[in-house]
């Protein structure tokens, strides 16, 4: 990813915890020498100082028969938000877009232990809605298991992780308080947490 000195987002544990707001995100393998992707919800996590990601295809989906055959890349990216000339000084200037995003490469592992398959089922139930585990595991197991069996588990352990903040850094104060400014009072969420990131940045 091209990232401009004055753009370079280094903090791993922002990072992290990045990935892990916005885990929806976008893997790329290559399959038959081209670039295929598949949108899943990613488990991130920080083990022995390494990241690792954790989803699944469903087993229709034959990306995963790439997923150890190539280096895989995965995008985290949101949120983003256009900006408008209107927010500076000078009238020589053109519009750009405020955006976040987190490249991260690695190798891929089918996971194919049976109790790691349903431990990441509910490792993302309790990430994204813990209120329905009840419900989950008062579900007959074959049922459970047959829903397992119609999908491939994976992990990645990352080995390069690329991350990007651009906020308007090449802008002066009053112009990026004003892009602050207009973005808090936008009905759009991405607008609004772009802004909340500026914020943090002042």
């Amino acid at each position: 990813m091209y990232i401009p000195a004055l753009n370079q987002f280094n903090d791993a544990a922002e990072i992290i915890s990045f990935m892990q707001v916005f885990s929806f995100a976008t893997i790329i393998s290559i399959v038959n020498h081209k670039p295929e992707a598949s949108s899943l919800p990613f488990m991130v996590s920080e083990k022995e100082g390494k990241i690792n990601l954790t989803a699944h295809f469903a087993k229709a989906n034959t990306q995963w028969k790439a997923i150890e055959q190539e280096n895989q890349l995965v995008i985290f990216s949101a949120p983003h938000a256009y900006i408008s000339p209107g927010h500076y000084e000078k009238k020589l200037n053109v519009p750009t877009w405020n955006y976040i995003a987190v490249h991260a490469y690695g190798t891929g592992k089918i996971i194919k232990d049976k109790q790691e398959v349903f431990q990441l089922l509910e490792n993302t139930i309790l990430q994204y809605e813990k209120d329905y585990m009840p419900q989950y595991r008062s579900l007959p197991e074959e049922y459970k298991t047959n829903m397992a069996n119609g999908i491939v588990a994976f992990e990645i352990i990352v080995t390069d992780l690329q991350a990007k903040k651009k906020l308007s850094q090449n802008k002066t104060a009053a112009e990026r308080t004003r892009i602050i400014e207009t973005l808090s009072k936008s009905n759009l969420s991405n607008e609004q947490q772009i802004a909340a990131y500026m914020q943090k940045m002042q």
